[in-house]
């Protein structure tokens, strides 16, 4: 296997380089913006200048590694070594000036994922792991919250792109995951949203119908942490819940119980 520390430190440099590119750019009106194949999904000049910046420092020192990014899919490269990255997780917020966004990098061997960096550009925040080491937030380490009851709970979680035409959109949970807890965020970032559930800034997080590239470095971040994640192999897409073990079944829990009203 390659070394894995020495790999996180050329992902920092990366990640720092193409945050500065994101920021600069951020607020610019005139920003040229498309929309995905699937209509709600955008797609800016920003993320597909990210991802060739990403693309190209990955292919440029391990031109023998697989690559799976948001924009391009996967590399037609056979190999242990699998990079899955988004190069701009929170679209909409970025092209609407929300300064909330992410750059997510992770990095699988032989199906495992090993390594894991989130990078918040506004706040400069890079919150790293590599499997087996711990998590850390610039540096210094974080680990989950502590809180066990949803009532002093504070969560998270998002609508999935098609929640206008798909009834398995999220609502019905959320719905009633409102009156339960001490409060629901939406961040509209699932990398930055697990990589809250490392540092204990959310006590848990749940969404439906999301892709690798999503959460593929905050579950490790997650799990490196000391937390817990679940996923919902009945739902669509990557479907998970995250936090402390307690607070992940409570999730599970709750949303088992909307599943069988629904019916």
């Amino acid at each position: 296997m390659i070394d894995l520390q020495e790999t996180l430190w050329k992902v920092q440099k990366w990640v720092r380089e193409t945050g500065a590119l994101q920021r600069e750019k951020l607020g610019r009106r005139g920003l040229r913006v498309s929309s995905k194949s699937k209509g709600d999904e955008l797609v800016t000049e920003v993320d597909e200048l990210s991802e060739a910046f990403l693309v190209k420092a990955i292919s440029d020192h391990y031109p023998s590694h697989a690559i799976l990014s948001e924009e391009s899919g996967r590399s037609g490269i056979e190999s242990d070594y699998l990079w899955v990255i988004d190069s701009l997780d929170g679209t909409l917020n970025y092209f609407r000036g929300i300064p909330n966004f992410a750059i997510s990098v992770a990095l699988r061997y032989k199906g495992e994922t090993v390594m894991g960096t989130v990078y918040q550009p506004v706040l400069e925040e890079l919150f790293e792991c590599v499997k087996g080491c711990g998590a850390f937030l610039n540096g210094k380490q974080i680990k989950v919250s502590e809180k066990t009851t949803l009532q002093d709970a504070v969560l998270s979680s998002g609508f999935p792109y098609d929640k206008s035409t798909h009834r398995d959109n999220n609502v019905n949970y959320f719905t009633h995951f409102v009156p339960r807890t001490r409060w629901l965020m939406m961040m509209n970032s699932p990398a930055y949203d697990l990589a809250c559930v490392a540092a204990g800034r959310f006590d848990g997080y749940w969404e439906l119908n999301l892709r690798p590239w999503d959460v593929e470095a905050g579950v490790l971040l997650v799990k490196e942490a000391g937390g817990k994640v679940i996923f919902l192999s009945k739902k669509r897409g990557v479907s998970l819940v995250a936090g402390n073990r307690a607070i992940c079944t409570r999730i599970v829990r709750e949303m088992n119980a909307v599943d069988q009203t629904d019916q």
